[in-house]
């Protein structure tokens, strides 16, 4: 895969709010009518996500995201609906309230030597990203930490460039980094199952999607499925 293609970072805004089943439907409704489903979804609308996120020793992508820190960034493998034929590493850097995103492909085999430690391979990926990945592993001790899976429903709207998705169903591994085990064990991080609204723009929200995803005294928060999921490993 040596000279693969990874694509740039691009920086946008990003308003995440907690919302409920009765929010969820009516957010639902209005979505289907306004916006396009993302190409990428099942019939159902949804597709499913498992990430296995990269820590320190001293938990350094935690302690930043519950500091506060202003510029921070973490790196995660991740992979769609059970399919081991499209894994991305990508590199989610926050700076300044925007968000961007690095990714580049790896195959099942790389992610398995990623996963086990094999590393010195990746200096000769061809791939920046991997390179990247590589030196921190090597210059922090950054491993593979944590897996998170959810369920993804992803609407699009063109202009702006706005991106609309509801998380819900959101699971931790238990301590365990088996990520290419779709049957390894998983359960829920919080009692109540949380429903998490993001919507990721560029340079303005459309005053039709800004009324769309208006849901009564919701108020716009900081949620961190890798935070949360941290409390079982």
């Amino acid at each position: 895969m040596k000279g693969a293609y990874e694509k740039k970072p691009i920086y946008r805004n990003e308003l995440k709010q907690y919302i409920n089943i009765g929010d969820y439907i009516i957010l639902r409704n209005r979505l289907e009518v306004i916006c396009s489903k993302d190409k990428h979804a099942q019939r159902s609308g949804k597709y499913k996500i498992r990430s296995l996120y990269f820590e320190t020793p001293d938990d350094k992508a935690l302690r930043e995201k519950l500091d506060g820190v202003n510029n921070r960034e973490k790196f995660r493998l991740r992979y769609y609906d059970d399919d081991f034929s499209f894994i991305k590493l990508e590199k989610k850097s926050k700076s300044n309230g925007y968000g961007n995103k690095i990714t580049a492909p790896v195959t099942k085999e790389e992610c398995e030597r990623i996963i086990s430690g094999d590393i010195e391979w990746m200096k000769k990926s061809g791939r920046a990203l991997l390179l990247e990945l590589y030196g921190t592993m090597k210059g922090e001790l950054l491993m593979p930490k944590t897996i998170v899976d959810y369920t993804r429903e992803p609407y699009v709207y063109a202009p702006g460039n706005v991106r609309i998705t509801i998380d819900s169903n959101i699971r931790t591994g238990i301590y365990s980094k088996d990520f290419l085990n779709s049957e390894v064990v998983t359960l829920s991080p919080l009692m109540a199952d949380p429903i998490i609204l993001e919507v990721k723009f560029d340079n303005f929200l459309p005053e039709i999607i800004r009324g769309a995803v208006q849901l009564g005294n919701r108020r716009s928060m900081a949620f961190s499925k890798y935070a949360v999921c941290r409390m079982y490993g």
